[in-house]
């Protein structure tokens, strides 16, 4: 069997920043240990799994090691393989998924995703957070998906080298650690989730679906320009509309080919 694969740098406007993501296209689900060992093969944060279901398409996440339930930057990729690459007349295409229907708009060279808002709330810190993290959290928030721990500076953030042992051990899939932001932006933050077979995620839409509901009240106001710091880094427009939050980023395409499985 021959899969069309695409490989997307999502959330920059430039090859080699951003956070890549494979994209097959599949007439029906594979078997959930093929689709595991697909991703781990390609060996990328995240692999995306495209069925086409009428106009729209059916959206599945893998990491190298297990399914997710949401994921932003592989559902840009996704949008940007089937507005450029399949059907190049459209503007708007709509996942359906883990999480629900995801609608994505095409605006300009961007993309705007329509994503579940991920409330939280304040928590006690977890016991070894801040000696994985190598850093005393102002704050720690949490929800079903991950803990977010909010540090003094956005130096602090960017600076972090955590161990990702311990890290892998502290009750939830992944880790956010954010800031009030620098160099223009309004927040910055960092993603680690070992325990999901990624020790740190280079841009990561879902983290924002949290993030911009604890920035909104903190900063006065629901549009944000935000920077991911990590060593690729990438920018994430985000907006809180409600239960809702609206991600905008650009994609940039590396790969184009076949799988043979």
């Amino acid at each position: 069997m021959l899969i069309p694969i695409y490989q997307v740098d999502a959330f920059t406007s430039r090859l080699f920043a951003g956070n890549p993501a494979a994209v097959l296209l599949l007439e029906a689900f594979l078997p959930d240990a093929t689709l595991v060992a697909i991703a781990g093969e390609n060996n990328l944060a995240e692999t995306a799994f495209l069925v086409r279901d009428g106009s729209d398409f059916r959206l599945r996440w893998f990491t190298p090691r297990v399914e997710v339930p949401l994921c932003g930057h592989a559902t840009l990729a996704s949008a940007a393989v089937v507005l450029e690459k399949l059907e190049p007349g459209r503007s708007r295409v709509t996942f359906h998924s883990a999480s629900g229907p995801l609608p994505v708009t095409r605006n300009g060279r961007a993309y705007v995703l329509n994503f579940p808002a991920r409330p939280s709330a304040r928590v006690a810190a977890p016991a070894g957070l801040s000696d994985a993290l190598g850093a005393d959290p102002v704050e720690v928030w949490g929800n079903e998906f991950n803990y977010m721990a909010v540090l003094a500076s956005a130096a602090e953030v960017r600076s972090l080298a955590p161990e990702m042992d311990p890290l892998s051990r502290i009750g939830r899939p992944g880790v956010i650690v954010t800031a009030t932001g620098d160099a223009g932006y309004d927040f910055v933050s960092r993603y680690f989730a070992p325990a999901k077979g990624i020790p740190e995620d280079p841009v990561t839409g879902a983290a924002h679906c949290m993030l911009a509901p604890y920035w909104a009240p903190r900063l006065g106001k629901t549009d944000f320009h935000a920077y991911q710091a990590s060593g690729r880094g990438g920018e994430v427009r985000c907006r809180l509309s409600g239960d809702r939050v609206e991600l905008e980023g650009e994609c940039v395409f590396y790969l184009e080919g076949r799988v043979e499985v």
